[in-house]
């Protein structure tokens, strides 16, 4: 029974794990925003490791990946089994902290494949704790399957590949797209909100220095506001989350207005996004304005997508020769777009026709 009750951890973990880390690697700047979440300053403030996110979020997808396979074949299983342990407890302490301080609302456990609140992403990390911890107590039970020359040989071959898929979808794009911007998507049907979908509630706090201290009042206490307190500030706490559409805060704003309802209704538009220009990459965007000729040519209208600031759009203008105009979007919203800074992405009537990585503009048909 012991034996059964032991391989069957083995095998839950270790498919688990390959799974986890495979969609991950499909996707890892993805993942490196959310280590980046958890790095900023309203998390955990240790900013300095965010220049690092990308390394990090390669490194912990590929060792997800590696020691899922290694624990699946046996291979140096009391290391494999230790690596677990660690790994596991780090990520129970990360989704409990979101979780109970409700500061990342999604772990990125599983990518944009599959969505998870924070306390389901504790629940899961608390059952794969359950069963890594049966494995480091019946560490004897988990025996090689094969000789050592072929242990060897498909851990390395699990290390090279990995690393190679790594490098292919940050040159690229993910193989694949599993966010709400794939091909095929239509950008106005995914803002709709169906009819007689569930609505979020809210309620409205206002905040008053009381002595020095600031304390929240509910609408139904402001006639208990003590004299002489002051105003500070106003915020909505959610009570029950309602539904959320799967696109959601995309503008196309320019001079104060948001032209989205016209220009998603051009039959052919092509949008260079860059979520930030002042970090976009000079390869990239010395070939946007060739490219916007031979768009231009064709019919397209071209347009600019950043969440830059005035002066850095005329900056970057002038450093490129850049002569289509940008509009502005909320950077998370960009960077859930695409993944490049720069890509392209072109849509018909809102419907997203083609995506490229800007190493990949050769491969776009106008």
């Amino acid at each position: 029974m012991k034996n059964i009750i032991t391989q069957f951890s083995r095998l839950f973990v270790g498919l688990l794990f390959i799974i986890s880390g495979l969609i991950k690697l499909n996707d890892p700047v993805g993942f490196s925003y959310k280590l980046a979440e958890y790095f900023s300053e309203p998390v955990f403030n240790i900013p300095f490791l965010v220049p690092l996110s990308l390394v990090l979020a390669l490194f912990l997808v590929i060792l997800e990946v590696v020691l899922g396979v290694m624990l699946l074949i046996g291979y140096k299983s009391k290391v494999t089994i230790w690596s677990l342990l660690i790994l596991i407890v780090l990520f129970t302490f990360l989704t409990f902290y979101s979780a109970y301080f409700d500061v990342v609302k999604d772990c990125g456990c599983f990518g944009d494949a599959l969505k998870l609140t924070p306390w389901q992403s504790f629940t899961k990390d608390i059952i794969l704790l359950f069963f890594i911890i049966i494995l480091y107590l019946n560490q004897k039970l988990v025996k090689p399957l094969f000789e050592n020359k072929i242990q060897n040989l498909i851990a390395y071959i699990t290390i090279i590949l990995c690393m190679f898929m790594g490098v292919w979808v940050l040159n690229h794009l993910p193989l694949i797209d599993f966010r709400a911007y794939k091909i095929g998507s239509n950008i106005q049907k995914g803002m709709e909100i169906p009819e007689g979908a569930p609505k979020s509630v809210v309620e409205m706090l206002f905040i008053y220095n009381v002595n020095g201290v600031n304390k929240e009042f509910s609408e139904k206490d402001l006639m208990n506001i003590p004299e002489g307190a002051t105003f500070v500030d106003r915020k909505d706490k959610v009570i029950t989350e309602g539904y959320v559409p799967p696109i959601h805060d995309f503008t196309m704003m320019k001079d104060g207005s948001d032209y989205k309802d016209e220009l998603l209704l051009e039959p052919k538009l092509l949008m260079m996004v860059s979520y930030d220009l002042t970090i976009s990459e000079k390869e990239g965007m010395s070939k946007l304005e060739k490219l916007n000729q031979e768009a231009k040519a064709k019919g397209y209208k071209v347009i600019g997508m950043t969440n830059s600031t005035v002066e850095e759009i005329a900056k970057a203008q002038k450093k490129y020769g850049l002569t289509f105009d940008f509009y502005t979007c909320d950077a998370i919203t960009l960077k859930t777009i695409e993944r490049s800074n720069p890509s392209i992405v072109i849509l018909e009537k809102g419907t997203v026709k083609q995506k490229v990585h800007y190493n990949d503009i050769k491969d776009l048909k106008l």
